[in-house]
């Protein structure tokens, strides 16, 4: 954990990078291939609608002990009362079995109602036959694509509000239509029923995905909205610093998220059976992971490539690109001239301990050959004549008085900060 932490750190600062916008033609043919596979499904197959959408007669034989064949046993006791008729058998849980079929007149529901109790070895009170007709499902159909197209008109009106760019709006519209495309796409391919509690799922992963593009457009707006001020970086480093920063979170809240309705579809697919608890967890589960998706690799890219025409990005652009290329001659400069700075530090430091020492041998050798005639000292050492006193500040002083550079050093910093005059205070001023 320490170790993500610190990916998500280096993330965040700007330390490490994952480049989502220039590889943003990549994630755009992923995705156009996950939508033709999409609709090649939707086309070619369709999908596997309840009978709450088509209509017919449901048996539940309950209480029964499941054998291994039960779909067999199903089966031949449908035919034995209708040969051919089409036949879906589920199991709900661990002793009800689930037989649909086309609408059956009231004697043929009897005669089958019979045939699956002799078929499982039941009597005939523990077989229940109802009849679902098709205008339930096709209501519910209406209302929800009414839902739907309501929804998105005000998203895309509010978030063309809070951003204040249409292109932002128009950008996390085309992340809910790829994510909804690739859900039902995959109910498609799959064959599995779309039922009323699908349905609800197809709609609650729209709010899920629209939060989290909502969260990754904030930060986006945030940063590009600093470059657009300091104008020092591009509108697509801008953008993909954001998608960066949020990253962490974006995989964190699917984890989480998803992680429970894993569970869920376990258990409903271990010990349920198929169910309105099955149906939602699944269409949760797939919604919920495209939608991650969605808000990282499609969302941001194409946004960026909607505004990388407008001409305040191509300013910025072009100042940017500017600003860089000073920044990297700079640093190129300041690397080629740093050995000379130390070639010239060193020669510094060495020359005026050589002219001290010099000077040094020099003096000795005069006071050596002079010492015959040198004046006469008194008794405090001092030269009668007063020769050898000197003032104390025409004294050469020894120790170099220049840095590694080269550069001299101020006479009051040269023995340290304690020698520095005082400053008088405010009452003898």
């Amino acid at each position: 954990m320490s170790k993500f932490a610190q990916f998500g750190n280096d993330l965040y600062t700007g330390k490490r990078s994952i480049d989502f916008i220039g590889r943003r033609r990549t994630w755009y043919l992923i995705s156009a291939i996950g939508m033709v596979l999409a609709l090649a499904g939707l086309g070619l197959r369709g999908l596997n609608l309840g009978i709450e959408f088509t209509g017919g007669s449901e048996f539940r034989v309950s209480q029964v002990a499941i054998a291994s064949d039960y779909e067999q046993q199903a089966q031949e006791a449908v035919h034995s009362v209708r040969p051919g008729q089409g036949v879906g058998v589920t199991k709900l849980g661990s002793d009800t079995v689930r037989v649909q079929t086309d609408k059956l007149d009231d004697a043929q529901s009897n005669a089958v109602r019979d045939a699956l109790a002799r078929s499982f070895g039941t009597s005939s009170d523990k077989v229940s036959a109802n009849f679902i007709g098709p205008s339930w499902g096709e209501s519910v159909s209406k209302q929800a694509l009414k839902a739907l197209f309501v929804f998105l008109g005000l998203v895309m009106l509010v978030m063309a509000l809070y951003f204040r760019t249409w292109k932002m709006a128009l950008a996390a519209l085309v992340a809910l239509l790829h994510d909804m495309l690739f859900t039902v796409g995959i109910y498609a391919l799959t064959g599995v029923e779309v039922s009323p509690a699908t349905m609800i799922g197809f709609l609650t992963v729209l709010g899920y995905s629209l939060y989290d593009t909502v969260v990754v457009f904030d930060k986006v707006r945030e940063n590009t909205t600093e470059a657009f001020a300091n104008r020092r970086s591009t509108f697509a480093a801008a953008a993909n610093l954001a998608v960066n920063q949020t990253l962490v979170r974006s995989i964190n809240t699917t984890v989480v998220a998803l992680l429970p309705i894993a569970a869920v579809l376990v258990v409903a697919f271990l010990k349920l059976g198929p169910g309105t608890l099955l149906d939602l967890a699944l269409a949760l589960f797939i919604g919920m992971a495209v939608g991650a998706y969605s808000s990282i690799f499609i969302a941001t890219p194409f946004l960026v490539s909607m505004r990388s025409k407008d001409q305040a990005v191509l300013d910025l652009d072009k100042h940017a690109a500017r600003v860089q290329a000073r920044t990297t001659r700079g640093t190129d400069s300041r690397r080629e001239a740093a050995p000379a700075r130390k070639a010239a530090g060193a020669a510094g430091a060495t020359a005026p301990a050589t002219q001290t020492s010099a000077a040094r041998t020099s003096a000795a050798k005069t006071t050596a050959a002079s010492g015959a005639t040198a004046p006469a000292a008194g008794a405090n050492g001092i030269p009668a004549d007063g020769t050898g006193i000197t003032d104390s500040q025409d004294a050469p002083v020894d120790a170099p008085t220049g840095t590694l550079s080269g550069r001299q050093v101020h006479k009051y910093a040269q023995s340290g900060p304690r020698n520095q005059p005082r400053r008088q205070p405010k009452s003898k001023r």
